[in-house]
């Protein structure tokens, strides 16, 4: 599909996963071939622009190796999954030994079935790509080791886990800055132009089978990060930068691919300006999870043109399930907040289901948990409703919540509003973001509001109330919200 949407809405998909349980269900191998038309209905709920496959790529069998030999991610594995089975274990997808559909998974031909199911259903495609490291048995490593960082055997002698011998050569295992090396990849030299070169070309075959790339750990790739992890063992930091450089040459062939960072360390804003589309909104996550209603707002105060280039989330395969971080009235008020702010949005397959337990990527099967069918309802109809009332249209702009000197409660709300262009369409968003009630009075700056009464409609629920515009000019509209508790309104 073209024409991506300003603001798209994005439904993440464990590929291995969800394919294990339609196999399972049907009694039979199911590949992305083989999905039924119920199935990709489902994969697509209502006000979906865009489906994440994650972990479509051939798994590496070297790094299958490393982590049935590695007891501390058995020991991961076992605790999420209490019966878990080796066959169970398939490798890490980001542990990539070929940018190619795994067989199993229906190869490129099954992947082209996918996205045409996508498409048919309005929906776009995206994949995955790591562009700081590959498995030990990628074809790179023994055909073209000038894409790597090198060492020597003093450096194996020295440092035993931070590399690896191979085809002749000392090369270092990937890693980023903070942490350890991971022992089953291979770290690529951001600074070579070699693999600049090389890295377009794989963009290039990728984005001819999707329309979204979303590029894992994009930001230990920049000059900046890559030369504070690996200073002094490899040249020098060339003039021009890696994504730049990169993506340049992937817009020349593939222009409307929509490009993703997955970004930390506040480098989202140095990663929009390097050309993605859209960075993770990490901050906002740690904020929500917080529970601190100020860290939120004062997050909201950044220039919207970075804003509407952030991926808002509540969770994702990297991060724990929401149902096992915030009581459920908190994972509500949090999901409408992140549902109506500007950006883009990302919610994660079996996130509207409750489910607590977060699979490690390197399993194919996830424990039994028994499905919240009244949550999962409530999050397909939040979705629904923010699409079809298109809340997220026209002019966005947050709103300050007054109190009185003797209650200052509105400390815990967090408010918005979105006014659809040409005087089209007006939403207000208030949320309480505490497990305390809150009250305020929160004025609304639209000039055409004196002077006639406006009616306020609750669009998840039945709520329906009549306000006079001066009122709602100033003082305010006031509001007085129970823990945890929000309004999602319609102005008309």
């Amino acid at each position: 599909m073209t024409g991506w949407p300003d603001q798209p809405v994005i439904y993440e998909i464990n590929t291995a996963v969800w394919l294990d349980e339609l196999s399972r269900a049907s009694g039979r191998p199911v590949t992305l071939a083989g999905v039924g038309a119920a199935d990709w209905d489902a994969a697509v709920p209502a006000g979906v622009d865009a489906v994440w496959l994650m972990g479509v790529w051939g798994r590496s069998p070297a790094g299958l190796a490393l982590a049935n030999a590695n007891a501390e991610l058995q020991a991961s594995f076992a605790d999420a999954l209490p019966d878990v089975r080796r066959t169970d274990v398939i490798g890490s997808p980001y542990c990539v030994r070929r940018y190619v559909v795994d067989a199993g998974f229906g190869g490129p031909d099954g992947l082209a079935v996918a996205r045409a199911a996508l498409a048919a259903r309005g929906a776009r495609l995206i994949l995955d790509y790591v562009p700081n490291h590959v498995a030990p048995d990628h074809p790179w490593v023994t055909s073209r080791p000038e894409l790597f960082v090198r060492g020597d055997a003093d450096d194996i002698k020295a440092d035993p886990g931070g590399w690896m011998a191979a085809a002749g050569q000392v090369l270092a295992h990937g890693r980023d800055p903070y942490f350890p090396p991971w022992p089953d990849v291979v770290q690529l030299d951001a600074f070579s132009p070699a693999l600049r070169a090389a890295t377009a070309d794989v963009l290039t075959d990728i984005a001819g089978q999707c329309d979204g790339i979303r590029c894992d750990m994009a930001m230990l790739m920049t000059n900046q990060v890559f030369a504070r992890t690996w200073g002094g063992r490899t040249g020098p930091a060339p003039d021009g930068e890696f994504w730049p450089t990169v993506l340049a040459e992937l817009r020349a062939r593939h222009p409307e691919t929509v490009m993703i960072a997955e970004a930390y360390w506040d480098m989202e804003w140095v990663l929009q300006q390097q050309g993605f589309n859209f960075c993770y909104d990490k901050r906002l996550y740690d904020r929500i999870l917080g529970q601190d209603a100020s860290t939120v707002r004062d997050h909201l105060r950044a220039d919207l043109s970075y804003q509407s280039r952030l991926v808002r989330f509540l969770e994702n395969h990297d991060e724990p399930r929401i149902a096992s971080c915030l009581p459920r009235d908190a994972e509500r008020a949090a999901a409408v907040a992140v549902a109506t702010l500007p950006g883009a949005t990302l919610w994660h397959e079996g996130q509207f289901e409750g489910r607590r337990v977060r699979p490690p990527v390197f399993l194919s099967r996830r424990p039994e948990e028994a499905p919240d069918v009244e949550l999962g309802g409530w999050y397909r109809r939040l979705l629904a409703a923010v699409d079809s009332h298109q809340v997220r249209a026209g002019a966005w702009r947050l709103l300050e919540a007054g109190g009185w000197p003797d209650n200052q409660s509105c400390a815990s709300l967090a408010a918005w509003s979105w006014a659809g262009d040409g005087g089209g369409d007006r939403h207000l968003v208030v949320v309480n973001l505490s497990g305390r009630p809150a009250q305020a009075r929160i004025p609304l700056d639209w000039p055409d509001l004196p002077g006639r009464s406006w009616r306020l409609t609750e669009i998840l629920g039945p709520g329906v109330f009549a306000r006079d515009g001066g009122e709602l000019a100033r003082p305010g509209l006031f509001v007085d919200l129970g823990p945890w508790q929000f309004h999602l309104l319609a102005l008309q």
